[in-house]
This record gives structure tokens, C-alpha cells and sequence, in this order.
């Protein structure tokens, strides 16, 4: 039996990188999902390789109205909503001087309106079945500072996700939702893979000072399985956590 047996999740950014290593490996645990993704058409050809009960659906992570529609038609075609992974973010590199009001904009919007959003939809439907489990991914520019990176922008946004997991996980508690944050480091994903970078190679060039554990840039995967553990039973005894996934780069 697998660890999310008979349980729905709502994953978005599943088209590439950590959201799609999500899919794989929650469908393979047992789990029916609706994959979500702005980038629908890449979508669709992805999750067509993977054995297993998936839902595709166009999301536009910023959008309310497309939001409703994803909830409303996992609950349509599954009866409920077990789990939310807000997967889906984008970062800049601006610095705080550097940044435009309108880049400003669109960066807490698609990184922090977003989980919001996504939130507000799901919630509802998770009381309604007396319980659910939400994931945040955050980033470790909301803990640590760069002085080699600028992405102000981002750094703030993703701050905002930390501090609405922390509101969400006690508000709804009492409703048995469990809301967690995950944290990834420097994470090697098929875009880079596919311009023939290597962990070996971005351990090397960009990262050997900042990440203890040789010789190991992470892999979607491992973000992956960290979605997987807080969506299941396993945690059930967990909210309002972060779990950094990092080899060590917070500690230096």
C-alpha cells in the first residue's frame, strides 16, 4: 500500500522540475492528481509518460477565477481534495534598488498572491472532509541573506509565504489541516540538465563555499520526497514546520 493511498492532491508547477518529480512520485505512491501548470500543452505531453490516475489542468497560479476551476473540478471528478502543494513560483535576481515597481508586483504576485489563492480555493472543500494537508514551497532566501544575489523581490515574497503558512497552520488547526513549508537550496532541475550542467559541475562553479555536503547539488527528487512526507499520515503530528532541504547551505 502506498503512502498516499486513496488520497487526492492538487500539485501546480507540475510541467517541470520539482512540481513534475512531485507527480511522479505521489502517483506512484498511490495517490490520484491533478497536475497543474500555466504551461498546459508541455503539461499534458509530460504527465502522458507517467502510469497512473492524473488529471491535467490549465492554472494560472494568479488567477482566482481559473483557481475556483481546478477546485471545482478535482471535487467534480474525485470527491474531495487531500492535499495542495503550492509548487508553482518564479524568482528574479534584481536587487532592491535595482527592482521596478511593476517587477515588484509581479513577483509577489505569482509567488506569494498565488499560494493565497490556491489556499483560499482548497480550504473550504479540506473542512468539509474534517481534514487536509497543504505544502508550501518557500526558498531559502526567506531565511538567509545573498550578498552574491540579489532577488529582493523574491526574498520578500517568499518571506510572505513563510508567515501565511505560520497564520494558516494555527487558524485551521481546529479544522485538521496541517500546513507546512518546505525549503529547497540550490536544486539541479531538467532545464539546467538539459544545457548539459552537471551537479558535479554546478557544485563546482557556483556553489562548492555554500553547501557542506560534496558532491551532491540536489535533485528535484529530494524535494519531492520531502512534499511526499509532509502530504502524508507520516506527519501527521506536524504543522506549521519548515523543512529545509539544502545539504547544509543554511548551516554555513
Amino acid at each position: 500500500m502506498g503512502r498516499l493511498e486513496n488520497k487526492v492532491a492538487v500539485i501546480t508547477g507540475a510541467a517541470s522540475g520539482m512540481g513534475l518529480a512531485a507527480v511522479e512520485l505521489f502517483v506512484k505512491e498511490g495517490a490520484k492528481v491533478v497536475a497543474t501548470d500555466i504551461a498546459f500543452t508541455q503539461l499534458e505531453a509530460e504527465v502522458a509518460k507517467i502510469d497512473g490516475e492524473i488529471l491535467a489542468l490549465e492554472l494560472d497560479v494568479t488567477s482566482e477565477e481559473q483557481w475556483k476551476n481546478v477546485a471545482d473540478r478535482t471535487i467534480e471528478q474525485y470527491g474531495k481534495i487531500d492535499i495542495l502543494v503550492n509548487n508553482a513560483g518564479v524568482s528574479t535576481h534584481n536587487t532592491l534598488l535595482e527592482e521596478t515597481l511593476e517587477g515588484w508586483n509581479k513577483v509577489l504576485t505569482l509567488n506569494l498572491t498565488s499560494v493565497w489563492l490556491g489556499m483560499k480555493s482548497v480550504i473550504p472543500h479540506m473542512q468539509n472532509s474534517g481534514k487536509g494537508s497543504i505544502v508550501n514551497c518557500v526558498s531559502l532566501a526567506a531565511i538567509i541573506g545573498s550578498a552574491d544575489n540579489g532577488a529582493a523581490a523574491y526574498s520578500a515574497a517568499k518571506g510572505g509565504v513563510r508567515a501565511l503558512s505560520k497564520h494558516a497552520s494555527v487558524n485551521f488547526a481546529k479544522d485538521n489541516i496541517r500546513v507546512n513549508c518546505v525549503y529547497p537550496g540550490a536544486i539541479l532541475t531538467g532545464a539546467a540538465k538539459r544545457h548539459g550542467v552537471t551537479s558535479q559541475e554546478v557544485l563546482g562553479q557556483a556553489f562548492k563555499n555554500t553547501i557542506p555536503l560534496p558532491p551532491h547539488a540536489g535533485e528535484a527528487n529530494d524535494i519531492a520526497q520531502a512534499y511526499l512526507y509532509l502530504a502524508s499520515d507520516e506527519s501527521k503530528f506536524v504543522t506549521g514546520e519548515e523543512l529545509v532541504v539544502d545539504g547544509g547551505w543554511s548551516a554555513v
